[in-house]
């Protein structure tokens, strides 16, 4: 029988767990088994696996940071040395074993990372339809994510992307391959309301984020400029500058057919004069052709500028 002095001993503390992985494991958390992992799994895998903690998902500071069993599952088989595979095996090449559906390594990765307000519309978005899976563009053991950084981002997105590879080579194209401009910029790759994937919900919007001095508003508009911007330019690259789908006035001819009335259209002198009803310069002939003289083709905000002239 206890005395009334034994009663009044305060219980000793629970020795506190050491820190670091070994501490990830203890008897009042038993989800977190990461020192468990990492007992076999170290850098001496293919793919090193304690370079997670240079990252956010090792971050053991935070309390919202994942444990190994938060996006691989409980893998309780796994643990228990038997050669089955995790619940959940990310990847899209066959390792160790075999990748889990692309549709289950996503429920993991967006059990946390849906409740961002950039991802609202990857349900139904072009790459979840696709079966993309997160980990074809993100890799989550290493310190340096490639298609989080601008400089290497389009070496990821070009890996299927090759047609916007090869027209980033041509003579005139947005600074993609300088490191100056990223996908991300123009697209939203977790999806977007918009098309193509674009940041925001029209071609203009999107290129008037950088390019402002087209936006106007104008007193005299252009009205494929007002339309959409890819009406003249293609936006990862051309051999005509600046980035135009083809070259004056064969773009202009587009829209505008009839070269001022000529009688002779296809004929001209080397000083670009034609004659007919009305002795104008010829487009076909003259440095910047239709620029020559209508070469505020974005608009203008002249009285007299109604056709773009000044």
């Amino acid at each position: 029988m206890m005395s009334a002095h034994a009663e009044n001993i305060p219980t000793p503390a629970a020795t506190p767990a050491p820190v670091g992985k070994v501490a990830d494991k203890t008897a009042a958390d038993a989800l977190d088994r990461d020192s468990e992992c990492t007992r076999c799994h170290d850098e001496n895998e293919i793919k090193p696996i304690l370079s997670i903690y240079q990252t956010a998902h090792g971050n053991k500071a935070d309390s919202r940071t994942p444990s190994c069993q938060s996006c691989h599952g409980e893998s309780e088989k796994h643990l228990s040395g038997k050669s089955a595979a995790p619940d959940v095996v990310f990847g899209a090449t066959s390792g160790a074993y075999s990748p889990s559906e692309v549709n289950e390594q996503n429920t993991a990765c967006l059990t946390c990372h849906e409740k961002d307000p950039t991802r609202t519309h990857w349900q139904g978005g072009a790459h979840q339809v696709a079966d993309v899976a997160c980990s074809s563009c993100h890799v989550s053991h290493t310190a340096h994510d490639k298609v989080r950084d601008k400089k290497t981002q389009p070496d990821v997105c070009f890996t299927c992307h090759k047609e916007q590879r090869a027209q980033t080579r041509k003579f005139s194209h947005h600074p993609i391959t300088e490191g100056k401009v990223a996908c991300s910029d123009c697209h939203n790759p977790h999806g977007s309301a918009g098309p193509k994937m674009l940041a925001k919900n029209t071609v203009t919007e999107t290129c008037y984020t950088c390019h402002a001095e087209k936006r106007g508003p104008f007193l005299w508009e252009h009205q494929p400029v007002t339309e959409d911007c890819t009406n003249c330019h293609t936006p990862h690259g051309s051999n005509i500058t600046p980035l135009l789908n083809s070259r004056a006035p064969f773009l202009c001819s587009e829209c505008h057919d009839g070269p001022h009335r000529s009688t002779n259209p296809a004929a001209g002198s080397a000083a670009g004069t034609q004659g007919g009803l009305t002795a104008v310069p010829s487009e076909n002939f003259t440095g910047r052709a239709c620029l020559n003289c209508h070469s505020l083709v974005h608009g203008s905000n002249h009285p007299a500028g109604a056709l773009l002239q000044r």
